[in-house]
């Protein structure tokens, strides 16, 4: 166990938080779990930083760090689509849960055959991803109107959820050469 993995834990941790801010029944619970939600952001980068600096990583935080970033968001999604029940926050917020699932199966797979490294993360990702932390944070920061903030949020969620799916097409047709030939030929890869 090192510092950074004990900052994912930290945030794994935050998640059953995190959940009980956004249902108090108070004006001020938007703030808490949407600062709770950046917190989490923010050791997301720490835990990947101290790692790198610190030469620290570990298979364990590998594994763990991307888990706790998913789960976070993907409660994010199904929180908020709970509380605005509509469809400009719900189709995105299928899109993306749905995408998730989707290229961490085909990850799996590419690993199973030996073409893991062919599915890297893509700098698109980053732009995805950072479309969609800036939403989720406006989102959770405000009730449920159609206040500007909000309006925001929904176009920043439309916007990651429009890098997702390209991304996602783009991790299938890196991957269709392979699903096209049988499993012997693709561990000559």
């Amino acid at each position: 166990m090192n510092i950074p993995n004990l900052i994912t834990i930290l945030r794994v941790l935050f998640i059953p938080i995190f959940i009980l801010l956004f249902y108090m029944p108070y004006e001020w619970s938007y703030a808490a779990s949407s600062s709770v939600f950046v917190f989490a952001a923010t050791t997301d980068w720490l835990d990947g930083y101290m790692a790198r600096r610190l030469e620290q990583s570990t298979p364990f935080g590998a594994f763990l760090d991307p888990v706790a970033d998913k789960v976070m968001v993907a409660i994010s999604l199904v929180l908020l689509v709970q509380e605005h029940s509509n469809f400009w926050l719900t189709l995105p917020a299928a899109v993306i849960i749905g995408r998730e699932i989707v290229v961490s199966a085909l990850r799996e797979w590419m690993a199973e055959i030996g073409a893991r490294a062919h599915v890297a993360v893509s700098n698109m990702g980053k732009w995805k991803t950072a479309a969609q932390m800036l939403a989720l944070v406006i989102l959770l920061a405000n009730p449920p109107d159609f206040s500007l903030y909000v309006l925001t949020g929904y176009a920043l969620l439309l916007i990651a959820a429009g890098l997702t799916l390209w991304s996602m097409l783009q991790y299938l047709r890196i991957a269709l050469p392979y699903m096209r030939t049988n499993v012997e030929q693709n561990k000559k890869f």
